[in-house]
């Protein structure tokens, strides 16, 4: 079967099928993780689905968080037992099922610096989050169980060695929408819905969208909306015309990148800090360490990191670190918002049908559109399950039940029987075993269609000039058939190079532009467009580091216009 595609052409294909005026069964606004895994879920159930966000995909809080897969060690400290038994069988199904190729399990060191009690509840602790765990997955456990460690500073007296699993966030959820579109789903980006219709009953019966690349608007008639979108939430809700739905606040975490060579470890780090946790985690070629928790009220579009966070994090990891980090070791950073629900969550009629799951909650805000908030990356599918069963009502959803937890992910097909062939593969095609790894790690099973690409086109299988560790082929592979639109896209989200290297990636944005710019037919007009918008950027993100103050720092970021200059379109519901 052939790889999904998301690309400029199927884009349109799709905007046209949603505008064509047959109701889907179910419209999907928003496209972080949550959006994303409710259209996989409608579609993987033989609904028919379409899927649309504002930005990119993945272009908020589902490609700016920890990158983690956790059961939640801290939420068992708050003997929040269902919620660290449901993140650690979420977890155990990334891991072994839905998205081996994305999902690796990651061992962290608990530095112990009292002497007895903390010793002594952190062991229980953990024992109990391994027992759990053990429980989840009936006996089968995809991660070791934790053990002690020898102190590495003679002021730690104990230290604990314990697993979770990290993940690439933004190529999780554009893995969900290809996969979701594999199924049947429709998809597309950079597509803002302006408002909500009604039937005659008052019943949501679809919704207005522009299309942010050429200014169309469509109407796509839908049996339900679900709204997924976010710190948006209130917004998008409110163009129903109705006083109910969720409260959601923001919350700013940031993290910080540095060298892998500047933290003597082979494990990562994790610390309880005095308003949260503190993660020092291992990449291939970096350490990103976070996060802040800070209650948030600038603009939400490009939350971003300013002098006061950068030194926070800086300050907590030093407390552990042998090596302190300085402002000089920062390579990137990123800042991303958390949704957190509100206490007393539900507006006007709470007396309205509602699901309230641990940590995320579902509700119908209007006849026809359900609101879903809360949450956290790990448990995206059973919030995607459950916003699904809500929407369909208890008889529909016993009749046709979810199948997410056995439906792997695109790549995951195949993937463990690849890498082991991972040496062979790299001299049949003469890439280097370290770039085959990559490959399987990024793209899993369609490393062939990658491989099929360099066939067709040898010059594809040149390293970026500014970025070795990356093909050319994968910024081929990011607009044909991961629906990059623009030069953002590329650098941001199908790569890591916004914050990967200290440059943000400049040194790579000529050759990125040139490729994508012949792939989507961009003439010279439109590609110096793109690399002065994201020159912008960079250069907006950079100076807002040196800023203490945060509505200084927001205010600078926001004097960088939308990544679609092109069009006179007003801001509205951003997904």
């Amino acid at each position: 079967m052939a790889a999904p595609v998301l690309s400029a052409k199927t884009r349109e294909e799709h905007l046209a099928r949603m505008g064509s005026g047959e109701p889907l069964d179910v419209l999907v606004i928003g496209g972080g993780v949550t959006g994303a895994g409710i259209a996989l879920d409608a579609a993987t159930r033989g609904l028919s689905v379409g899927i649309v966000e504002a930005q990119d995909w993945a272009s908020g809080t589902s490609s700016r968080s920890s990158k983690l897969v956790h059961g939640g060690l801290r939420y068992l400290y708050q003997l929040d037992f269902p919620l660290v038994a449901e993140s650690l069988r979420e977890r155990g199904l990334l891991l072994t099922t839905t998205a081996p190729h994305l999902v690796k399990a990651q061992p962290f060191l608990w530095p112990l610096k009292t002497p007895v009690v903390e010793r002594a509840y952190s062991a229980v602790g953990v024992g109990m989050y391994d027992a759990m765990a053990q429980w989840a997955h009936r006996g089968s456990v995809p991660v070791q169980r934790h053990h002690r460690h020898p102190p590495r500073r003679p002021d730690w007296l104990h230290r604990l060695l314990y697993y979770d699993a990290r993940v690439d966030d933004a190529r999780l959820v554009v893995t969900l929408v290809r996969t979701a579109v594999r199924y049947g789903a429709l998809a597309a980006n950079r597509t803002q819905v302006v408002g909500l219709s009604k039937d005659a009953s008052g019943r949501v019966n679809g919704a207005d969208l522009r299309d942010l690349e050429s200014g169309a608007d469509i109407h796509v008639a839908a049996h339900s909306v679900i709204n997924a979108t976010g710190v948006w939430t209130e917004k998008s809700q409110a163009l129903a015309g109705t006083g109910g739905g969720l409260k959601v606040l923001a919350s700013k975490g940031i993290h910080i990148v540095v060298p892998k060579d500047r933290i003597d470890s082979k494990v990562g780090i994790f610390l309880r800090t005095e308003k949260s946790v503190l993660f020092i985690i291992p990449w291939k070629r970096y350490w990103v360490i976070g996060t802040t928790d800070t209650a948030y009220h600038e603009d939400r579009r490009d939350p971003v990191a300013d002098a006061a966070d950068i030194d926070y994090v800086l300050d907590h990891a030093n407390s552990v670190l042998a090596r302190p980090l300085t402002r000089d070791d920062v390579v990137g950073t990123f800042a991303g918002l958390r949704p957190l629900l509100q206490p007393g969550t539900l507006d006007g009629d709470e007396s309205k049908s509602t699901k309230v799951s641990r940590e995320h909650t579902v509700t119908e805000a209007a006849p026809g559109l359900t609101v879903i908030a809360g949450g956290k990356l790990t448990s995206y599918r059973q919030m995607a399950e459950d916003a699904v069963d809500f929407t369909l009502g208890e008889r529909r959803a016993h009749a046709t039940p979810s199948v997410t937890a056995e439906t792997p992910l695109e790549g995951a097909d195949g993937y463990h029987a690849l890498w082991s062939r991972r040496r062979a593969i790299a001299a049949q095609s003469g890439l280097s075993v370290d770039h085959v790894e990559d490959l399987l790690d990024r793209y899993g099973s369609d490393v062939s269609v990658i491989l099929d690409s360099i066939g067709e086109r040898p010059d594809l299988a040149g390293e970026l000039a500014g970025a070795p560790e990356y093909l050319r082929a994968e910024i081929a592979f990011g607009v044909t058939h991961e629906g990059a639109l623009h030069l953002e896209d590329l650098l941001a989200r199908r790569t890591r190079l916004t914050y990967e290297h200290r440059d943000r990636g400049l040194a790579v944005a000529e050759e990125a532009a040139e490729l994508a710019g012949e792939l989507l037919g961009w003439d010279t007009k439109r590609k110096d467009a793109e690399l002065a918008a994201y020159r912008a950027r960079c250069e907006a993100e950079t100076r807002a580091q040196d800023i203490q103050d945060e509505k200084e720092a927001q205010r600078v970021r926001g004097e960088v216009g939308e990544v679609t200059p092109f069009l006179d379109v007003a801001p509205g519901v951003q997904g």
